[in-house]
């Protein structure tokens, strides 16, 4: 073979191969191998993937209805959120816990489940939305799903009586996919 059909078969087999891909279906969100109590309810699609990247704040406090014992106590997040591509698509924040895209629409949202998701990680959760502020990307979004966790527990140690009031910020990585009724 010589060098000068070297480019033209490179670039039949691209063709080739990008035709294949044209034709093979969409990937979609699996949820299959996540927890039951965190998996969105049937009758709902995949509206929107995105990655955060950021910290999770927590304070050392008094462990509730136990005087004289102390806990690392979550107060709030602050990461931005990345489309699959890498592009800036908005920020989560809080409280209340509020996913905002570049649009600036803005959902929160209430808690529904969360299960274990590995040490060291915050846990899987699942979140009923509540309704959208302005219109754009969050409009009609009715669950939002954390998965993908790397990081973010609050620390195991270093929260004491004398230490009450301080707080600490764990850096934390996770997918927000975010789902609307079909």
């Amino acid at each position: 073979m010589t060098s000068s059909r070297l480019p033209l078969l490179l670039a039949a087999a691209s063709t080739v191969l990008l035709g294949a891909c044209s034709t093979m279906p969409a990937s979609t969100y699996s949820q299959a191998s996540l927890p039951a109590p965190v998996q969105v309810p049937a009758g709902h699609q995949v509206a929107m993937e995105s990655v955060a990247t950021g910290e999770l704040t927590y304070e050392c406090r008094d462990k509730a209805a136990m005087p004289g014992t102390t806990e690392w106590a979550f107060v709030g997040p602050k990461a931005t959120l990345a489309d699959r591509a890498g592009k800036p698509a908005g920020t989560y924040y809080g409280p209340p816990a509020t996913w905002e895209a570049k649009d600036g629409s803005k959902v929160s949202g209430t808690q529904v489940a969360v299960a274990p998701s590995g040490p060291g990680n915050i846990p899987y959760q699942l979140v009923k939305a509540n309704p959208v502020m302005g219109s754009g990307a969050m409009q009609g979004v009715s669950y939002i799903q954390r998965v993908a966790l790397n990081g973010g527990a609050a620390p195991a140690t270093g929260c004491t009586p004398e230490t009450k009031g301080q707080r600490t910020v764990v850096p934390y990585q996770g997918d927000y996919i975010f789902w609307k009724a079909s």
